[in-house]
């Protein structure tokens, strides 16, 4: 049970946001999976603007796995000097295209995914809904962690994991694929830190909206 009632309450009670941002791709701008994956890796703690601000030279570089599996610190470092942790990512990175070796080879599943250096469950949700595969967790990233236990939801915490379990327990299975994004996308757009409740298309049944409004 949720502060407000079943799963299936909550799924009726989010579908205006699942119907405004289902689909839409993730901000990202990837061209492929490949790219994709890289780009995820190094968005931890870092803001999707400026990856998206350097993947454009590091893909003239490394245009595919193959490229990456056969650099080292030294060549790599230069094109993501600008990102947080680029030297730990450097070395996820080269670790990742060695172990999987060609872009076809990038798995598709949540173990597959999370055995990967850098890549958790919320990396992995990510490119698993992005490819379009059968959702088996729901993404948790910042804006997801703020929103929910503002709503109402789930109960407050930091950490993304507990966030998603509290998910998965309180959400359809059916949902899981879009609502994630769905979520993430209020809260870069709407619910910020200071958040623009009288735009939001949810506020109706949002526990902040009826305690501040």
């Amino acid at each position: 049970m949720d502060l407000f009632g079943n799963s299936n309450d909550w799924a009726q009670k989010l579908d205006p946001i699942l119907i405004k941002y289902k689909g839409r791709k993730h901000p990202l701008e990837y061209r492929s999976l490949y790219q994709l994956l890289v780009m995820v890796v190094l968005s931890a703690q870092d803001s999707d603007a400026n990856i998206n601000k350097i993947a454009p030279i590091l893909f003239e570089v490394y245009p595919n796995i193959q490229s990456l599996a056969v650099s080292n610190l030294e060549r790599l470092i230069p094109y993501i000097s600008k990102v947080k942790n680029f030297e730990t990512k450097a070395n996820w990175l080269i670790e990742i295209a060695k172990t999987i070796k060609k872009n076809d080879s990038i798995p598709l599943t949540m173990d597959g995914l999370t055995a990967l250096k850098g890549i958790g469950r919320k990396s992995a949700n990510v490119i698993m809904r992005e490819a379009k595969n059968p959702a088996t967790g729901i993404i948790a990233d910042l804006h997801v962690i703020r929103v929910t236990p503002r709503i109402g939801l789930i109960s407050e915490t930091q950490d993304g994991n507990k966030v998603e379990k509290q998910l998965m327990q309180v959400l359809p299975q059916e949902i899981w694929g879009e609502i994630g994004m769905a979520i993430s996308f209020l809260g870069r757009e709407i619910c910020r830190p200071t958040p623009k409740c009288l735009e939001c298309p949810i506020n109706p049944i949002c526990k902040y909206y009826k305690e501040n409004f």
